[in-house]
């Protein structure tokens, strides 16, 4: 056997193992990403419900009616901004569902 041919068969091989390495590398990261999404999406379950808890506070707190010049209390804003946190996550689940909805129509209609 000829130099050449004995460094092509080497190279091959090398090439093999890198592929075989890669193909591990991607599952590895692929399980790490589901992990995380997984963590994501109880974080945003513990602050969607968090945000019900406050804003649910928030309404007994309430006045009925403000005077115009008083200036909101430090309470009041972060009642307000947990109100936002509430609709804003059940805009992202309500898309979320959604997406998940039109795969799963997509899926089937495939079969």
């Amino acid at each position: 056997m000829n130099p050449l041919t004995s460094r092509k068969r080497l190279l091959i091989a090398e090439s093999e193992l890198n592929r075989a390495q890669l193909v591990q590398e991607w599952q590895a990261m692929a399980g790490n990403v589901h992990a995380l999404a997984g963590r994501a999406k109880t974080i945003g379950s513990l602050a969607s419900a968090a945000a019900l808890v406050v804003a649910g506070l928030a309404s007994f707190g309430r006045k009925k009616s403000a005077p115009a010049a008083e200036k909101p209390s430090w309470w009041q804003k972060i009642l307000t901004g947990a109100e936002w946190v509430l609709v804003i996550s059940q805009a992202f689940r309500r898309s979320h569902c959604d997406a998940k909805d039109k795969d799963n129509a997509g899926g089937e209609a495939g079969r």
